[in-house]
Parts: structure tokens; C-alpha cells; sequence
């Protein structure tokens, strides 16, 4: 099945593969960007966050990124500090942010993006880790 799912991802992350996975266990292939080569512009990333109903230090990441040394941890600076941070070092934006019909959603953990699907889970599914999210009759699991 296609869908117009888009997922931001970064094949390096274990969460943002994971999603990936849970996406194609629902029989759907979303286009993929890999937002490290392919950033998006400052317009889509402000239409994302306002989409997913976050702000924008809901979507900085902080590890393995400059955050430290770019001082953004402190709390004086403004959305649009964030976002030029953001921009000129792609790193900090947080992963993976998927696009569905039914939202935009920060997928962390990965078992978020179930929320945001227009379709069921096809089977079982284990995160990488092992961890059990989708039985054999692909529901969900409760924690």
C-alpha cells in the first residue's frame, strides 16, 4: 500500500529505524528523507513543529549534537534562536518526525508513530532491541 506518510530519518538511529520498520509492517512504504542531506527549509521545519503541536525545544536534540557548545540549553533563548540553530546544524533537530494523513508526530519512542497510522499493524513486531510493541494479531502491546 502507499501512503502519504513521510518519515525524516536518520539511518544511524535506532529509534528512527525502528519506526521505519513499523511504518513498513503496516504494509506501507512512506518516502523516506534523510534530513542530514536533505534539510528541510526553515518554512517546512516551522510547519512541522507548529503541525506536531510542539515547540521548537521539544525538538532539539541533545546528544551527539553541538548543543552544549552552542549554549541552548539556555532557557532565554527564543523559538527563533532555536530554529537558526537548527538550521545551520541539521544534527540538532530531533528524530525521526513522521507525516501522516492522521498528524506530524516526534516518534520517540518509535511506538509513537502506531498513534498516527491509517493502518493496522500486519503482524508482530520487536524493536531491534527485542522489545515486544505489536503482538501477532498486530496490536499493539501495553507496557
Amino acid at each position: 500500500m502507499t501512503a502519504d506518510i513521510i518519515i525524516y530519518h536518520n539511518s544511524e538511529c535506532g529509534t528512527s529505524r525502528n519506526t521505519l520498520a513499523l511504518i513498513r509492517n503496516a504494509g506501507i512504504e512512506p518516502h523516506v528523507i534523510e534530513y542530514l542531506k536533505t534539510p528541510p527549509s526553515r518554512a517546512l521545519l516551522e510547519q512541522l513543529i507548529e503541525r506536531a503541536g510542539i515547540a521548537p525545544r521539544e525538538l532539539l536534540r541533545e546528544k551527539g549534537t553541538p548543543y552544549a557548545d552552542l549554549g541552548l540549553g539556555d532557557a532565554s533563548l527564543g523559538d527563533s534562536a532555536l530554529i537558526d540553530a537548527m538550521m545551520a546544524h541539521p544534527i540538532l533537530i530531533n528524530r525521526p518526525l513522521v507525516v501522516s494523513p492522521l498528524g506530524v508526530k516526534l516518534c520517540r519512542p518509535s511506538e509513537a508513530v502506531l498513534d498516527i497510522l491509517p493502518t493496522r499493524q500486519l503482524g508482530a513486531f520487536a524493536k531491534e532491541d527485542g522489545e515486544q510493541v505489536v503482538d501477532n494479531d498486530g496490536n499493539r502491546v501495553q507496557a
